[in-house]
């Protein structure tokens, strides 16, 4: 199910017909029909669960049906309890078309797109609104256009951490609570709450709003999450990762995403933390790697040692 409102926002759509109350439109999947073979009363395979898109051509062949045969067509066609129809090209919707989904409670609507341009927009936002999503506390911000999602106990200190990270020019996605959402097998995206986007809650200060007091470009609605920072308090018997050779994963939705442990105490510029983790995060992923750098550098060492130690006994 998809919200109403937002399905005629999102896709920039005309309202032509919509039953009295609607809320939500029962759309349970991304695909889209294009009705042509309906229209030719073909209804073998009918995917009458997905969004039904008259374009050009199906406009056209329906017109030069003779108006008794296409009227019953149409009648059949709607009576398979469509989710919704929507014309293309803003092409003019016939009365019968009109009294026929009146008739059978479907909604329809007019897009001012090209057919294949709006089937694309239409799946990729069915796709984003039908994504599994979960509610996290934590804040997430854009840093140098990693998705870096800051977790930990209240008060650890998260948002004025990320306040430091966007004085340094990053952006701001979402602080508190983040929305997250799988768009694909190994990809998450978050953002924040419609009604608090923009907002960040400074303790002793209480609420600012970021895009206010910095400008746009200090934030952006929403990112991919790509890596996950820990916040927590220093404990001296606690052991840190001070090389970084050790992989760690945090779970979400099934998808295994890259986790630090970031140990706070007084003194530590948690900004600069956060900004280099990025960009060494960035750098992996273009194929260097600081750790194996490192290893490598110590073995060719002790291979250079070893060798020198045989020419000696030689």
């Amino acid at each position: 199910m998809i919200s109403f409102r937002k399905f005629v926002k999102e896709l920039d759509l005309t309202v032509l017909y919509a039953p009295p109350g609607l809320k939500e439109i029962a759309i349970e999947n991304a695909d889209t029909n294009r009705p042509g073979l309906q229209f030719s009363g073909f209804f073998d395979y009918f995917a009458n669960d997905r969004i039904q898109i008259i374009g050009k051509a199906e406009m056209t062949y329906y017109l030069e049906i003779p108006l008794e045969e296409r009227t019953k067509r149409l009648h059949a066609y709607m009576a398979h309890g469509l989710p919704c129809i929507v014309i293309c090209r803003n092409m003019a919707c016939p009365d019968e078309m009109l009294e026929c989904a009146k008739q059978y409670g479907i909604p329809l609507f007019s897009s001012k797109q090209v057919t294949t341009r709006f089937a694309a927009s239409a799946i990729s936002f069915i796709n984003y609104a039908l994504a599994p999503q979960v509610t996290r506390h934590g804040v997430l911000i854009d840093v140098d256009g990693v998705g870096v999602l800051l977790t930990g106990e209240s008060g650890i200190g998260k948002s004025e951490s990320a306040m430091e990270v966007v004085k340094r020019g990053h952006r701001l996605v979402a602080d508190d609570v983040v929305e997250i959402k799988k768009v694909s097998e190994n990809r998450l995206v978050g953002q924040a709450p419609e009604t608090i986007r923009h907002f960040m809650e400074i303790r002793g200060i209480g609420l600012i709003n970021v895009r206010e007091m910095y400008g746009v470009s200090a934030i952006i609605n929403s990112k991919s999450i790509d890596m996950n920072i820990h916040m927590e308090l220093w404990d001296r018997n606690k052991s840190y990762a001070r090389l970084g050779m050790e992989d760690d994963f945090i779970n979400i939705l099934g998808v295994q995403v890259p986790k630090i442990v970031v140990p706070v105490r007084p003194g530590r510029n948690l900004a600069i933390v956060i900004e280099v983790a990025a960009r060494n995060f960035r750098l992996k992923g273009l194929g260097y790697n600081s750790e194996k750098e490192l290893e490598k550098r110590i073995a060719q060492m002790m291979a250079e040692a070893e060798a020198e130690a045989l020419g000696q006994i030689d």
